[in-house]
């Protein structure tokens, strides 16, 4: 199994830096004085397309070989991968080809029709998902890229904490929340190598722990009827996440929905940014004192910003 190394990560900070944002660092003196440490979040919510993902889609589409690219790209997702995927497509001028379960939030259809991609409505299962997406792939020939076990997008996704640490200097503690693994493998790659010392922690919520769950076991368990909040974190880890998340991640901690929803409310009230409540898990996880960050600087890496502002839980 083929796992990226900081080099990797290197390699795809050099396509991404030409088509992402570098995006802030932003502190709150009002929310470090209630935990108690000094916080630093990387605000990803500000990317393009709305979240992290198009750091992976980003260099996933862009280190493609020019024979490959013209047969396009596709995957199926959802959500935030499904946009990024289709901008990323569009920038190179490429054909995205992107499974959608039917029933999607309406947004995320509307964005991804919107990046130029050609979208096909499945029904909503897994094995809906992966039989559309398979004959879509045999017609087409395109390059599948999946949205977090896949080499460039680990890589790609390293390089939101390199810029962090880039621009902060010396961290304690980085932290992610985990659904996929993709952004949390990302991070312990560029964290563990700039920072050995650093601890590398992720949070999840506890209605859908299965990365907690397989991470203090050793062994991978797959999620089943995960019911929570944070939508962007609802899958199973990926089989090069999980074994790098074994290699490098110090610890996965879990938290309540009502912990995600304060969180969320107090990045809104206290730094008057949007994040959506995937964002809002690794300072819930911090308020409800599953780690202990007193006295340490403390990274944190806002995941994203998209959600329907019709259905707020606040």
């Amino acid at each position: 199994m083929n796992i990226p190394t900081f080099t990797d990560v290197e390699k795809a900070h050099e396509i991404v830096q030409k088509y992402a944002h570098r995006t802030p660092v932003l502190s709150s003196v009002s929310i470090n004085s209630i935990v108690g440490t000094e916080l630093f979040f990387k605000c990803e919510n500000l990317q393009k397309v709305g979240a992290f993902k198009f750091r992976g889609a980003c260099n996933a589409v862009f280190s493609l070989s020019e024979e490959d690219a013209q047969k396009g790209v596709a995957t199926h997702s959802s959500g935030n991968h499904a946009a990024a995927l289709a901008l990323a497509a569009r920038m190179r001028g490429i054909a995205a080809h992107i499974v959608m379960p039917e029933n999607s939030p309406e947004i995320k259809k509307k964005a991804v029709a919107g990046y130029g991609a050609k979208i096909t409505f499945c029904k909503p299962t897994l094995q809906a998902r992966e039989s559309t997406l398979a004959q879509v792939i045999s017609e087409t020939g395109a390059t599948e890229i999946h949205p977090y076990n896949n080499f460039h997008v680990i890589a790609g996704q390293g390089t939101a904490a390199k810029e962090l640490i880039e621009d902060q200097g010396d961290f304690d503690v980085i932290m992610a929340p985990v659904g996929g693994g993709g952004l949390l493998s990302g991070t312990a790659i560029s964290s563990k190598h700039l920072l050995p010392g650093c601890k590398v922690i992720a949070a999840e919520p506890a209605g859908a722990d299965d990365a907690y769950r397989s991470f203090h076991s050793k062994g991978w368990i797959p999620s089943e009827n995960p019911k929570t909040i944070a939508d962007g974190l609802l899958t199973s880890l990926g089989e090069r996440n999980f074994a790098i998340i074994l290699e490098k991640v110090d610890d996965i901690v879990t938290v309540s929905e009502e912990g995600i929803v304060e969180a969320m409310r107090m990045i809104w009230e206290r730094m008057k940014i949007i994040i959506e409540p995937s964002s809002a898990v690794p300072l819930a996880a911090i308020i409800e004192k599953k780690v202990d960050v007193q006295g340490k600087k403390v990274g944190i890496i806002l995941s994203g910003g998209n959600l329907d502002l019709g259905k707020l839980p606040f």
